[in-house]
């Protein structure tokens, strides 16, 4: 069974235009207020200027005047800009540290590079790195008749083996060469 909404849909049709008006209403206020604070902000900041009946002279304080303010005003300009870049960067680091904390952070797949021993040196070092460096020189040699001394016995077949050593003969043969190897 389908449950029935509540709200008909002309219902809600209604509701979503009078929300958009309402919201475009307060939209235009919000507008209109900003602007008004603006001018409000001017007129506290910049007074209109009174130039009419001013000798050469006092034009020229009164420029220099405007200029110190301008100065002023410019030095609070990129103070306030440094300390926005500054705390942007320092979000976007503490936004990188959540992010990390999380685990959330997805690492690229990292794909095995095969690089010799004379191409780390030659990439650290640059052209200081003459000597080539070959590992397997330095490794000892092993060879293969030493090992084949050491075993004998698993050259052989293991069946005849424990045939020899079975029965009475056979324990007094290990006994004997265990007493040989001893003395």
């Amino acid at each position: 069974m389908q449950r029935k909404p509540k709200i008909s849909a002309s219902r809600k049709l209604m509701l979503k235009s009078l929300m958009v008006a309402k919201a475009k209403e307060e939209l235009e206020q919000e507008i209109l207020d900003k602007e008004e604070e603006k001018h409000r902000y001017l007129a506290e900041r910049a007074p209109p200027l009174n130039m009419s009946g001013l000798s050469l002279g006092q034009l020229q304080d009164l420029c220099r005047e405007l200029h110190a303010k301008i100065d002023v005003v410019d030095e609070e300009r990129y103070d306030i800009e440094a300390k926005v870049m500054l705390n942007t960067r320092e979000i976007k680091d503490l936004n990188i540290k959540v992010l990390d904390l999380r685990g959330k952070f997805k690492r690229p797949n990292l794909r095995r590079v095969r690089v010799s021993a004379d191409a780390i040196l030659r990439s650290l070092l640059g052209s200081k790195h003459k000597v080539s460096m070959d590992l397997r020189a330095n490794l000892k040699s092993v060879k293969k008749e030493d090992t084949e001394k050491k075993r004998p016995v698993e050259d052989s077949d293991w069946r005849k083996n424990v045939e020899a050593m079975s029965g009475m003969e056979g324990r007094k043969k290990m006994f004997d060469a265990a007493k040989g190897s001893a003395q």
